[in-house]
């Protein structure tokens, strides 16, 4: 007996509404976006016969239909909703509507193979807001700052908010290291990643909260992931410039930092840095390098559980 084709399932994700399409030229329909819809809507799946949910992601709307799939052990994509547009495009479809952006969602599924989404636990998504919150207050006292010089007859107000801003942040650095001490396998990876000169306590936090897969994929896969892989852009005889595209803007940012740090007091870093200046190659590109080589080395150090030294 042939066995049933599986079917890939699109969902375009709005504040009150998931519009559902089972494919190109399948059936569609709209539920609420609520808990209780989504409930129904999961709990009337087959898993036996989805090859796949994708979903685009839309600022964590999302998040209640991606986690209630992933808890019914339905196989979904979460993916940029840049990728899905120029998908459509290719296809000759230009026309945007909730209905076909659904089916190109089912569409994209069938065509391209997408890495399965991992729900991350409650205190991945804690340390994770967290990080996010401290980030926040920290540009907000850059800009109170600025603002403190540019209106010396409002410092007193501006002082007082700057006060209040630190004091938010301290409080939100005990609750990072109450999460982190609370866990013995972030204790753990801690201490791994911070024995890498250039990696602080940060950092460090910041990969934990926005890179679980750290330590369980290749280093072309966690490159990848963070958007620090060069791109061909080649033709013919042509060889175009190789640039870095997409992936988790925090981890980057957070790793360009590290390694500003990392090419200054950090040896292998150091050294392979220096080796591409030397070579010729501009100085950013050859940080962009030394992002990558540091993050190839940290994925490194967790796969095997071991600290920094100059063999990885």
């Amino acid at each position: 007996m042939k066995a049933k084709k599986k079917i890939f399932i699109g969902i375009d994700v709005s504040k009150k509404t998931l519009d559902i399409s089972t494919g190109q030229n399948g059936a569609f329909h709209t539920i609420d976006n609520t808990p209780q819809a989504i409930r129904h809507f999961v709990s009337s799946l087959s898993r036996d016969s989805i090859a796949q949910v994708v979903v685009e992601s839309t600022g964590g709307l999302e998040l209640p239909v991606i986690r209630a799939l992933s808890t019914a052990s339905i196989s979904v994509a979460l993916i940029n909703p840049a990728r899905v547009r120029h998908f459509a495009k290719a296809t000759g479809l230009y026309a945007k509507t909730d209905r076909l952006d659904a089916q190109v969602l089912a569409e994209y599924g069938k065509k391209v193979k997408l890495r399965s989404y991992i729900p991350s636990s409650e205190e991945e998504i804690a340390l994770s807001n967290l990080a996010s919150r401290r980030k926040q207050l920290l540009e907000m006292i850059v800009a109170e700052k600025n603002r403190y010089q540019a209106m010396p007859d409002l410092q007193k107000y501006i002082g007082d908010h700057l006060t209040w801003l630190e004091k938010a942040v301290k409080e939100i650095e005990e609750k990072i290291e109450d999460l982190l001490e609370a866990s013995v396998e972030w204790k753990k990876k801690r201490e791994i990643l911070t024995s890498c000169k250039g990696v602080g306590n940060v950092t460090a936090f910041t990969l934990l909260a926005e890179l679980p897969e750290l330590g369980t994929v290749n280093r072309k896969e966690i490159a990848s992931l963070v958007g620090v892989a060069p791109i061909n852009r080649d033709s013919g005889r042509k060889r175009g410039k190789r640039t870095t595209y997409g992936g988790r803007s925090k981890v980057r940012s957070i790793l360009y930092m590290a390694a500003l740090s990392a090419v200054r007091f950090n040896p292998a870093i150091s050294k392979f840095y220096n080796r591409l200046v030397e070579s010729g190659k501009e100085k950013k590109v050859a940080l962009v390098a030394a992002m990558r080589k540091l993050l190839t080395i940290l994925n490194a150090m967790i796969r095997d559980n071991r600290q920094f030294s100059l063999d990885f």
